[in-house]
């Protein structure tokens, strides 16, 4: 009963899905991504997906004989690594659209270059750490028209500059931009670690403030930093709810929407 409850509620609503490369690189858990996706297509649900691609673009480079360097969960990015950065995730995406295909799934493979979707600058937040954009602007007539045709449009978070300059986006950063710019019933961050995590313990549900303190006092660390921050951001705009969960356990997805909201972290405004 739950189920089809929460199924009319989610009826015709857009949800942004941002999947961890870390989940695409198993092949356990994408196809079980892969499958859910399909579902909630089925059930008349709006899914957009941005994807990473980490784990790929890491050992690319150090099969180059280049050392990743990360600062704040941030991959310094300088013109070589740029390039395999496009490189990988063009790739990735083509992989995953493909496969989403194969399940029935129409979907659609999209950059930011692609008819200046995502617009970006270069991101000083952390001082200079080469081409790391972030979002100025996202044109969402291009998703819209997508959504009317039911395509499930599939998000490589490369940017570009009002200059034609191409930037390495952060996902989680893209992810949260997009569900702002489309007013997304939620965002929902799959990465491979089970939420949020304080003295061994998952946090269930955080507000901005609980959340922000996180940040503040050094709980949150690494590559946590941005999902909760972008988490935070997606919140504080007109985005329902953010949510962090393991996407390595498989249909994660599904059973956050339908079976049981306690798993992962939950973010909301208050």
């Amino acid at each position: 009963m739950k189920t089809i409850d929460v199924s009319a509620r989610l009826s015709g609503k857009v949800l942004v899905v941002k999947v961890g490369g870390n989940v695409l690189s198993n092949d356990v858990s994408k196809s079980a991504f892969v499958k859910d996706i399909a579902f909630l297509t089925q059930l008349g649900i709006r899914p957009l997906i941005v994807h990473g691609g980490g784990p790929e673009i890491t050992a690319m480079m150090e099969k180059l004989g280049m050392k990743p360097i990360f600062k704040q969960g941030y991959r310094v990015t300088d013109e070589e690594t740029l390039k395999i950065v496009e490189m990988v995730l063009n790739k990735t995406n083509k992989d995953l659209v493909s496969a989403l295909n194969i399940a029935g799934v129409m979907a659609v493979g999209l950059c930011g270059k692609d008819a200046n979707f995502m617009i970006a600058e270069k991101d000083t937040t952390y001082g200079d750490i080469g081409y790391v954009g972030k979002v100025k602007r996202v044109n969402d007539k291009i998703i819209q028209l997508l959504f009317e045709s039911d395509y499930v449009p599939v998000i490589a978070p490369i940017g570009v500059g009002e200059d034609g300059t191409a930037y390495n986006l952060n996902a989680d950063v893209a992810a949260a931009q997009v569900a702002i710019a489309l007013s997304a019933e939620m965002v929902i961050f799959m990465t491979d670690i089970e939420g949020v995590v304080k003295d061994g313990h998952v946090i269930p549900q955080l507000n901005v403030d609980e959340a922000l303190k996180l940040i503040k006092d050094g709980t949150v660390k690494s590559g946590m930093v941005p999902k909760l921050q972008y988490a935070i951001e997606a919140v504080k705009g007109c985005v329902k709810s953010a949510h962090i969960i393991n996407g390595k356990d498989p249909h994660s997805l599904l059973i956050k929407l339908f079976v049981s909201e306690r798993i992962g972290t939950t973010i909301t405004r208050d």
